[in-house]
């Protein structure tokens, strides 16, 4: 049996302890070797830490920890380098003190390397503390959650101002401190703007969608056959696809369009320690307000989402876009790249990902969020769809408007209800496609199952007659004429004043 890190960030800790590591000293090594100033942006629970943690001990000269790794033969252990290693989750910064806060981490530092600052201000403190540490030669620089200290305030803007202000003060000393610097690394979640953060240190270099470094953190597909080869082989004696089951529920995250996905390491470590599929990493911290912004602005269908490579790297805390956080977090990831018009495709990168961002999208959309799932209220729509039950469908959906708390009832436009039954759908795993566009109009929505074809047009305070006549009319079908799947058009009419579906017809084509 393998020991695994659930939780462990530390390098030494896991290597002491004998937990099971993934070697990614190859890697580090080119990270090493061919630059100098970095920045790196990942998810949360994702490795970062651990990754700053492993070079911290490589340039301590720790080889003994390194035994078995590629790393302890391609290494010269004889040269050694000071490291100033900042985690600036493990500061108090809060109630607007990250200025004390990191004052006082400075004086910790510098304590810790056996002098004392005699300077006074945090960018004095600072510099002073680079400078002494290099005594002992070229100082490595690890800063880890830059972010955390502006991330944690999107909902309290001056303050965020405020912590914003204080980080351009503070790092403001790197730009001439290059003499004295072997390495510079920063990681976080966000990618703030160099200029907003960063405004002097015009050579750090962002590698956080590289095709070198895009399994720096995360755990391929190569890594976990070759590090879980035990547990593959038990599990197989009774769940023969087991690899692709894991692929399905925690591989897919990619920071390159063609370089290899990996899994989510922390969910995967916590299915080989349980041996049970369950969203792990979602339930660690789903920022309440993303999700909310996302239904303040009507945003349900992230699919395909295109977006330019210098949008995908914003950040902006004033007028957010929700595009670029969501891949940042990573609850959505790289599918592909147009070279032609320089665009990146978005999409979920599982289906733990997907199956819990869904439901706490439906749960907002009918106000009871946070706090409710939507899991037992989609359950009879879910075997509905599967039997072609219209009735039983429709009385599902119905039910599930009727969920909506009565105060927060806003169905002002058939929007609201698109946008209900376009999630209820995603939420059971079907293939959902909203606003579909054909030769003559767009379909509301179309279901595709394994066996049938669903096309729903929704219609509120009008008639189902109408809502069959236009998927008719506008021959939403059409397109799928040669497909073998039965077809089946489903016309809903929704009574803004009864606040329920009022009547509905079907009818197979």
């Amino acid at each position: 049996m393998q020991k695994y890190p659930i939780g462990l960030q530390d390098f030494r800790g896991i290597r002491e302890g004998g937990y099971l590591y993934v070697d990614k000293t190859p890697l580090i090594y080119e990270l090493i070797e061919s630059g100098k100033y970095y920045f790196l942006s990942r998810p949360r629970r994702f490795g970062k830490s651990l990754l700053l943690s492993t070079i911290k001990e490589i340039f301590n000269g720790r080889k003994e920890l390194f035994k078995g790794l590629w790393i302890e033969d391609n290494w010269d252990w004889g040269k050694t380098n000071p490291v100033i290693h900042l985690s600036l989750s493990r500061i108090e910064y809060e109630n607007g003190n990250l200025y004390k806060a990191l004052d006082r981490e400075m004086d910790r530092q510098a304590k810790d390397k056996g002098f004392q600052l005699e300077t006074e201000g945090l960018k004095s403190k600072f510099e002073e503390l680079i400078i002494k540490t290099s005594a002992a030669g070229k100082v490595v620089l690890l800063i880890d959650e830059y972010d955390k200290p502006l991330v944690d305030y999107l909902n309290d803007l001056p303050t965020l101002e405020e912590n914003r202000a204080v980080f351009k003060l503070f790092y403001s000393i790197l730009k001439d401190a290059d003499e004295y610097i072997r390495l510079l690394l920063l990681t976080g979640v966000s990618r703030f703007s160099k200029v907003s953060i960063f405004p002097d240190l015009n050579n750090l270099k962002d590698i956080t969608i590289q095709r070198k470094y895009a399994t720096i953190t995360g755990i391929t597909q190569q890594e976990l056959e070759d590090n879980f080869a035990g547990e593959i082989v038990e599990m197989k004696q009774s769940a023969p696809d087991i690899l692709e089951q894991l692929k399905w529920w925690y591989n897919g995250y990619s920071w390159y369009p063609d370089a290899d996905r990996v899994y989510n390491p922390f969910s995967l470590l916590n299915f080989m320690d349980d041996r049970d599929f369950q969203n792990y990493w979602f339930l660690t911290g789903t920022p309440t307000w993303l999700v909310k912004h996302m239904h303040q602005n009507k945003e349900f269908d992230l699919e395909h989402i295109r977006i330019g490579g210098n949008a995908l790297g914003n950040f902006n805390t004033v007028d957010i876009e929700s595009a670029p956080v969501l891949f940042q977090t990573g609850y959505l990831t790289i599918k592909g790249y147009d070279p032609e018009t320089g665009q990146y495709e978005l999409g979920y990168p599982n289906k733990e990902v997907k199956d819990s961002l869904v439901d706490n999208l439906l749960s907002a959309y009918r106000e009871v969020y946070p706090g409710k799932d939507s899991v037992a209220v989609t359950a009879d729509l879910g075997r509905a769809l599967k039997a072609n039950d219209a009735p039983k469908m429709i009385g599902a959906l119905d039910a599930l408007i009727a969920t909506i708390p009565y105060d927060h009832w806003k169905a002002e436009s058939e929007s609201v209800f698109h946008i209900i039954v376009h999630l209820a759908f995603r939420r059971l795993g079907a293939d959902v496609r909203s606003e579909v566009h054909s030769a003559t109009g767009r379909c509301d929505v179309l279901v595709l199952t394994d066996r049938y074809i669903y096309a729903l047009e929704l219609k509120l305070d009008s008639s189902p007659e109408k809502a069959l006549e236009q998927i008719a009319d506008k021959g939403y079908l059409r397109p799928y004429q040669l497909d073998k799947r039965p077809k089946i058009a489903i016309g809903i009419n929704f009574s803004s004043d009864d606040r329920k579906v009022k009547d509905y017809l079907v009818k197979e084509f």
